[in-house]
Order: structure tokens, then C-alpha cells, then sequence
């Protein structure tokens, strides 16, 4: 499994602030080269240009919306025309959202779900080939919640993601094992993020329906 970080390159969604923003970092801070890739713009070129002024001079951005799989291909070019190989992939992404038993909103359901379920799917369909192509390791991190390990939130869209994220990367561990490609899934407890003000990502007409998530 590859154990040496400096001089490679790391690719992390939700990378403009919270957890993905706090990966980006620390693997700058190990000689990576970072992409920081992020749906909100001004966040992430603000994020950059505080790297970059606390001496990481190794970190670049692209907005990226993950629920998009042709906007994570887009994404993932510009990795490339930037710092060639990628090595690790942090699929950090992620929304909450809620949605009670007496007003089940469909509509939160796919937004939820496609954020951080299918955001994790596109960043591993769009990396993996490249990864065992080029040959030289890597590393995919997922992350999940506490919440996809218990049901504390009840009837919730959040909890359901967390859960199939969770099982998603303990068969992608095992599968990706002979190829010197190491899997790790990430459940974070309560963290203070901004994940709590989803909100301002969603469509407007989702903007009353959605609530706290962890993680």
C-alpha cells in the first residue's frame, strides 16, 4: 500500500472548508500536491489564497458539484493538466438533510443521496481506472458519518447515505486490496462545520426542508 505522500498528488471534495478543507491541509503539509475541489467558488479561492499565505504553495482548486458525474470528469482533467498522477482521492463532499414520517420530501431525498452517496460513486468511477493505470498506489478516502452506524437521527436521508457509504468502501477495501490501492472510510462524529447550513446548497425549494446532519 503506498506510504509515501511528498511529491504525489491528492484530489478532495467539499475542500473549501470543514473536514475536506482540514484533509487538504494536512496532506499540503505532507509535500502532496492538493486539488481542493468544491461547488462553492469564493469559499474554495479563499481557502487557496489561505494556504497558500500560510506557506502550502502546493494547492490549486476547481469547482466541482459532485452530483454531477460529468462535472467530477471535468474536475479530475484539470487534476490532471495541473499535477499529472493522482494518488489519493478524498470523497469528502457531503450535505444534511432531513425528512420526518409526516411530510417525506422526494425531492430532499435525491438531493441528499446524490451529494453524498452518489458524489462518493462519481469520485471513485472517475479515479479508480486512472489509478490502477498509472501503477503506482493510492488511496481512496470516503467519508462517512457516525450517523451511517446507528440510527440516532431517525427517518433520515443523511443517516441512509452514511450507512451505504459505510458498506460501499468495506467491499471497495477488499476489491481494491490486490491492486496496492488502500480504501478508508472516515466516521466523524458531531464536527463544527458548516454542514448544519446545507441549506445554502440546495435548490431554493428544498432551502425549509432540510436540517442538521453530523459528520
Amino acid at each position: 500500500m503506498m506510504m509515501e505522500l511528498a511529491s504525489k498528488t491528492a484530489f478532495v471534495t467539499g475542500g473549501a472548508s470543514g473536514i475536506g478543507l482540514a484533509l487538504g491541509q494536512a496532506l499540503a503539509q505532507e509535500g502532496m500536491n492538493v486539488m481542493l475541489a468544491d461547488i462553492e467558488s469564493n469559499a474554495l479561492t479563499a481557502a487557496v489564497r489561505n494556504l497558500s499565505d500560510a506557506g502550502l504553495k502546493n494547492v490549486s482548486c476547481v469547482t466541482c458539484d459532485v452530483a454531477d458525474p460529468i462535472g467530477v470528469e471535468e474536475a479530475a482533467e484539470a487534476t490532471f493538466r495541473a499535477f499529472g498522477a493522482v494518488h489519493v482521492v478524498c470523497n469528502n463532499a457531503g450535505v444534511g438533510g432531513g425528512s420526518g414520517i409526516d411530510d417525506i420530501s422526494v425531492d430532499t431525498w435525491r438531493w441528499v443521496l446524490d451529494v453524498n452517496l452518489m458524489g462518493v460513486l462519481h469520485g471513485v468511477r472517475t479515479f479508480l481506472p486512472h489509478i490502477r493505470a498509472h501503477g503506482e498506489g493510492g488511496h481512496i478516502v470516503n467519508t462517512a458519518s457516525m450517523a451511517g452506524l446507528n440510527s440516532g437521527l431517525g427517518f433520515s436521508p443523511y443517516s441512509a447515505s452514511k450507512f451505504a457509504v459505510i458498506n460501499m468502501s468495506e467491499g471497495l477495501a477488499v476489491e481494491l486490496a490486490p491492486f496496492d490501492i488502500g480504501v478508508t472510510v472516515l466516521c466523524p462524529g458531531f464536527v463544527r462545520t458548516r454542514i448544519s447550513e446545507s441549506s445554502r446548497k440546495s435548490p431554493r425549494a428544498l432551502w425549509s426542508d432540510n436540517r442538521t446532519g453530523t459528520g
